[in-house]
């Protein structure tokens, strides 16, 4: 089959669907991944077909492309950042909803374009789905949703953009499904243009949405069930089915510059807030140089998006490397608990300290905690050095906390998202030949 996979957001909203449309291309598919020009290289090595997309996450799309913004809201600001201002909360949501509008009034467009040479599927992840579907209606061809995260409402937990805390099975159900109106709500317009430019009846998001809901559309979940079991009360055609992981090349090797630090001590500790801080990383760096020493301990500090950077001889400043080959050698992950990031200190078997920012993080940073494989969150807004200090003299000599860590690793070695993937898409390839049998 000739499949579009289609993902917008930041490089953990990107990156693990190379590792996904490599098992799918080596499974005899013609793959392509739409996703913003920022990715064409990480899409492009992978083997895998690269169509861009319009939104950078990166910058506010309202303003000046060369202005950075900082903070991640998948499922309900499509990946947009925006920076956190002392104006109040209010403020700040009223100027996120914003940002994300303007994200998505790009983004129509933009899949438009990136469908134009034609797909016999769309594979469409959190952030692609509300405006995918019209796409997937008008090229007459099924869509299956992959997503990162679980944005259906149910009661057994709140909804992941938001607070951590339950509401009670009636109150968390209520609560999803008021995040899904207010996702309707901003796709509203750029869905409507999109319809008109596709040459499809009138048609609201919501009625959109609901459409699929009755069809039991299918969403396959990639992330571990050792994290994040499927809640009772989903609908059918729901499921978690395991990670599936960014492409690395099987000859992929970390520099040297990396390697004779690994050599020379103790295994180090990772720092990495990945898309979120930009341009705090002086600070940060500062910060995490004073908490590693407290702790006595060695660090590697991951630029992204923050320019985390630190001099010294216990501490090393890395760019983008993958998480697969340098995390299994560090002795505790300091995160800020983007799914991604999550998942891959998980599968390292490393403990972890949860810094979350906002969105989706605090979510999955109260189920690292909840899973014993973590120490309790320490809230970015909250983080100074003493209290990094002793969460990394926990992480690192907290038996139990490597323990579980481990054991949720060998869980989830033995889930193939990817696979599942694989699986479902074999299965509409054979419908989709039987209704060409037919024609013929």
């Amino acid at each position: 089959m000739k499949i579009l996979i289609a993902a917008a957001g930041s490089y953990g909203d990107v990156a693990p669907y190379t590792g996904l449309g490599v098992g799918l291309r080596e499974a005899g598919h013609d793959v392509a991944l739409a996703a913003p020009e920022a990715f064409a290289t990480l899409v492009g090595d992978s083997g895998l077909d690269f169509r861009p997309l319009p939104a950078d996450p990166r910058v506010d799309p309202r303003a000046d492309p060369r202005a950075h913004t900082e903070v991640d809201a998948p499922g309900v600001a499509a990946g947009v950042r925006a920076a956190p201002t002392p104006s109040g909360p209010a403020t700040r949501r009223s100027s996120l909803l914003a940002k994300a509008a303007a994200f998505v009034d790009r983004l129509g467009d933009g899949l438009a374009d990136a469908a134009a040479p034609g797909a016999d599927l769309l594979l469409l992840s959190t952030t692609t789905a509300p405006l995918g579907w019209h796409l997937a209606e008008a090229m007459n061809v099924p869509s299956l949703g992959v997503y990162l995260q679980p944005t259906l409402p149910t009661g057994e937990f709140p909804p992941v953009v938001g607070s951590a805390r339950s509401l009670g099975r009636w109150g968390n159900r209520a609560a999803g499904a008021l995040g899904q109106r207010v996702v309707d709500r901003l796709h509203a317009d750029a869905a409507r243009r999109l319809r008109a430019r596709l040459g499809l009846p009138a048609l609201t998001q919501g009625a959109q949405r609901r459409r699929r809901e009755r069809e039991d559309w299918p969403v396959l979940h990639g992330f571990s069930t050792a994290l994040l079991s499927r809640p009772a009360d989903w609908r059918p055609g729901l499921s978690v089915v395991g990670n599936w992981w960014p492409h690395v090349p099987s000859a992929a090797r970390l520099p040297d510059v990396v390697e004779d630090f690994l050599r020379a001590g103790p295994p180090p500790v990772f720092i990495g807030f990945g898309s979120m801080a930009a341009g705090a990383g002086e600070r940060l760096g500062e910060l995490a140089v004073r908490a590693l020493h407290r702790a006595g301990v060695r660090g590697v500090l991951q630029s992204g998006w923050a320019r985390l950077s630190a001099d010294g001889d216990d501490v090393l400043t890395v760019g983008e490397l993958p998480h697969a080959l340098l995390l299994p050698r560090t002795a505790a992950a300091v995160h800020h608990c983007g799914a991604g990031t999550t998942a891959a200190a998980l599968r390292a078997g490393v403990p972890a300290v949860p810094v979350p920012v906002m969105a989706d993080q605090p979510f999955w940073a109260s189920r690292l905690t909840a899973l014993g494989a973590a120490t309790a969150p320490v809230p970015f807004a909250e983080l100074t050095a003493d209290r990094l200090a002793a969460a990394l003299r926990r992480a690192v000599r907290d038996d139990a906390l490597r323990t579980r860590a481990r054991a949720t690793a060998r869980a989830m070695a033995a889930e193939d998202g990817a696979a599942r993937v694989v699986e479902a898409v074999a299965r509409i390839a054979d419908g989709h030949r039987a209704i060409l049998d037919q024609l013929d």
